[in-house]
Parts: structure tokens; C-alpha cells; sequence
């Protein structure tokens, strides 16, 4: 777990898999925000600026990749600390993903225990980055 609390935002239609998460992050120390849409996740945005993102790609009006890019280009801190979640992660779409961004993929369904070693790689880096670890 990493030492100070981050702030984690879901993105997923799925609510069930968001409140496992919530929970699954929380218990971990984390701040959770979630949305269960690309619309709603970047209004959250706006207001809030979250540590680290899980995204998932099958969203219902905007694919999370389109989200994804739109996040990037308006909030370019938060690149490299957004992981896409797929259960088709053998796609071609998300293959050509892979080799163009440097997004971490999360195959569904998965251990819990890689969204934390996810988040404890990637915060912990962003701490070295700011010099606070």
C-alpha cells in the first residue's frame, strides 16, 4: 500500500465491479471517486483532481479510449497514470492502444491484487517525480 492517501477515480458502467472496487480501494486507504459514465467522470474531473484513474474501455456513449485521449489532452499530468480495464484485451483496438500510449491494461476479469500493485508502482513513481519519496 502506498503510505500517503491517493485519490482514485473508477470509471465503469458496471456498478457491481465499481463498488468491489470502491470497497477493494478504500480498505486500502485510498479516496474513491466513481463514475459510471464518460460524462460523468469528466465532470468529476473538472472539479476534482484524482491521483490515478481505472477506465474502463466499454462505456456506453463514448468509448473509454475516446475518454482517455479527451482526459490527456485536457489534463496532461495525468498521463501515465490512467489503466485501462478490458476484457478484451486482445483486440485489435486495444493492441494498436498498447503499441501507440504508454496505458497501462488491466485484463478482466482480475485479481484485485493488481490494481494495488498497479497503484503502488505508479504513485509511488509520481512521488519520486515530485520528490516527496
Amino acid at each position: 500500500m502506498t503510505g500517503a492517501a491517493q485519490t482514485i477515480l473508477i470509471v465503469d458502467d458496471d456498478p457491481s465491479l465499481r463498488r468491489v472496487l470502491e470497497r477493494a480501494l478504500a480498505r486500502d486507504g485510498h479516496r474513491v471517486l466513481s463514475a459510471g459514465s464518460a460524462e460523468t467522470a469528466y465532470t468529476l474531473l473538472e472539479s476534482q483532481q484524482p491521483d490515478a484513474l481505472l477506465l474502463d474501455i466499454q462505456l456506453p456513449t463514448m468509448s473509454g479510449l475516446a475518454l482517455y485521449l479527451a482526459i490527456i489532452h485536457r489534463w496532461p499530468h495525468l498521463d501515465g497514470r490512467i489503466a485501462i480495464m478490458t476484457g478484451d484485451a486482445e483486440g485489435e483496438e486495444i493492441r494498436k492502444w498498447v503499441e501507440q500510449d504508454r496505458c497501462t491494461v488491466l485484463r478482466k476479469p482480475f485479481d484485485l491484487r493488481e490494481i494495488s500493485d498497479w497503484l503502488d508502482r505508479g504513485l509511488t513513481a509520481r512521488r519520486r517525480e515530485l520528490g516527496n519519496g
